[in-house]
C-alpha cells in the first residue's frame, strides 16, 4: 500500500494583500448558539469531480469514502473523542461555481449514524465537471461552518484532488483566509495520472503541501494507486476525527526540495 501521512508546518497567513481579495467570499463564523450540538470536530469532505477523473475512478473514490465511514477504525476514532460525536458533510467540486452538497451536515455518534451518512453517499448519482478550482472549493467549504447547528472543538476541511488549481484565482489566498479563521485544511492528492494531461504535476503532494493545506496539525496523505484508495481515505479520516496529529509547529528543511510555485496554472 503506497500511502503515508506527512505532517507539515503550519501555514500561517501572509500579510494581507491576496487574502483580502477573497475575504468577502467567506462567511465569518458566527458565535455558537445555545442549541448548537457540541462535537469533537466539524469535518467538510470536499471531493474533486473534475473531468480528469473517469467514471471508474470516481466510483472507486466514492466507494472509498463509503467504506471508510462505516469502518471499525473510524468508529473507534469517533469514540476516542471527548464527546464521542463528530459532524460531517460531503461536497463535490470542480470549477468556479461548481460545488455540490451531496450529503448535508449529519451528526455521527456511532455505527448507526455513520451507516446512514454512508448510505446517502452510496445512493447519490455521480457527476463530472470540467475545471479544477481548488481556490473556489476552499472558499465555499469555509462558508459551511456558519450556522450549521454544531460547535466543534476543531473545524477541518479534507480536500481531495488530482491536479493543481487552474481556475478561480490564487489558491493560497483562499487557504490563508481559512487559516486565519482557525480552520485546518488537510489534503488527499490523487496521484493516479500517467502524465497525459497538460496540467499534470508529477509531485502533486508537494503542491498540496506548499499551496493547499495549512492550520494546526495539517497533513497530506497521497494516493498513488486505485488499490490504495480506500486505505488512504480510512487513514485520513481516523487522523482527522481523532485529532491525532501534533499541533506543534513542524519545520520542513528548506534544502529538502525546491518550493512549488503556487500560481503556475492560474
Amino acid at each position: 500500500m503506497e500511502v503515508f501521512a506527512v505532517p507539515i508546518a503550519w501555514k500561517f497567513p501572509r500579510p494581507a494583500a491576496t487574502a483580502a481579495a477573497v475575504l468577502a467570499m467567506l462567511a465569518i463564523a458566527a458565535p455558537a448558539s445555545a442549541e448548537d450540538v457540541e462535537v469533537d470536530v466539524e469535518l467538510v469532505l470536499a471531493v474533486d469531480i473534475s473531468q480528469s477523473m473517469d467514471e471508474y475512478e470516481q466510483q472507486v473514490q466514492r466507494d472509498g469514502y463509503v467504506s471508510a465511514l462505516v469502518s471499525e477504525e473510524v468508529a473507534k476514532a469517533v469514540a476516542f473523542g471527548m464527546t464521542g460525536k463528530v459532524a460531517v458533510t460531503y461536497i463535490e467540486w470542480g470549477g468556479v461555481g461548481e460545488q455540490f452538497v451531496v450529503a448535508d451536515w449529519q451528526l455521527i455518534d456511532g455505527p448507526q449514524s455513520a451507516e446512514a451518512f454512508a448510505n446517502r453517499l452510496a445512493e447519490a448519482p455521480l457527476k463530472t465537471v470540467q475545471r479544477t478550482s481548488i481556490s473556489s472549493a476552499l472558499a465555499y467549504a469555509g462558508t459551511l461552518f456558519s450556522d450549521n447547528g454544531y460547535k466543534g472543538a476543531r473545524q477541518v476541511i479534507d480536500i481531495s484532488g488530482d491536479g493543481p488549481n487552474n481556475q478561480g484565482g490564487v489558491v493560497t489566498a483562499s487557504r490563508d483566509v481559512l487559516i486565519a479563521q482557525g480552520i485546518t485544511i488537510n489534503g488527499l492528492p490523487l496521484m493516479l495520472s500517467d502524465g497525459a494531461s497538460w496540467y499534470h504535476l508529477p509531485n502533486l503532494d508537494h503542491y498540496y503541501e506548499d499551496c493547499v493545506i495549512g492550520g494546526p496539525g495539517s497533513f497530506v496523505v497521497p494516493v498513488r494507486s486505485l488499490d490504495g484508495f480506500a486505505d488512504a481515505i480510512r487513514l485520513k479520516l481516523v487522523l482527522e476525527i481523532a485529532g491525532l496529529m501534533d499541533d506543534t509547529v513542524k519545520v520542513v528543511p528548506a534544502a529538502g526540495r525546491a518550493a512549488v510555485p503556487c500560481n503556475m496554472f492560474d
